[in-house]
């Protein structure tokens, strides 16, 4: 049976959007040194350079994800989370394709994007390789970091 993956443009003023946020937030928190903490808190999220999307499931919020406007050619993901209760069911795959599909409307030409470099982001690296995406080095003011993996691809 196929899930039905709505994705909406997201202002970032509903409950279960802003939980899901500061879960992501307390994750990174978790899981990396303060240091090496790049997710966007509600705040650095709502910059007129940032387009935030959410993703929903039978009316339940299943994931979010940013673009930030780097430039007119390039763009970062950015926030890009899926619930737990959804991991495995094609949210984060939906929602990056979405991402790639507003930055390729908008003229951008390329995409950027941080992950962290420990065992708990292998999924996200591995969805990320197999929509094309490849390693790169830091850009745009970040610095190398252990806990940071730097990936782009062209659109």
């Amino acid at each position: 049976m196929q899930t039905t993956i709505d994705i909406r443009d997201d202002d970032l003023s509903g409950e279960a959007t802003r939980r899901l946020i500061a879960a992501h937030l307390a994750g990174m928190h978790d899981t990396s040194p303060p240091e090496s903490v790049h997710a966007l808190d509600l705040d650095r999220l709502r910059h007129p350079s940032i387009s935030f999307w959410s993703a929903w499931i039978g009316g339940e919020l299943a994931g979010i994800g940013a673009l930030k406007a780097l430039d007119d050619e390039r763009g970062e993901l950015k926030s890009m989370r899926v619930d737990d209760r959804f991991l495995g069911t094609g949210v984060g795959r939906a929602l990056l394709r979405h991402i790639v599909a507003a930055a390729r409307e908008r003229g951008m030409t390329s995409l950027w994007l941080e992950t962290g470099s420990t065992a708990e982001f292998l999924p996200a690296q591995r969805l990320y390789a197999s929509e094309g995406f490849v390693e790169c080095g830091p850009f745009e003011g970040y610095s190398p970091d252990p806990f940071s993996v730097f990936m782009t691809r062209e659109i």
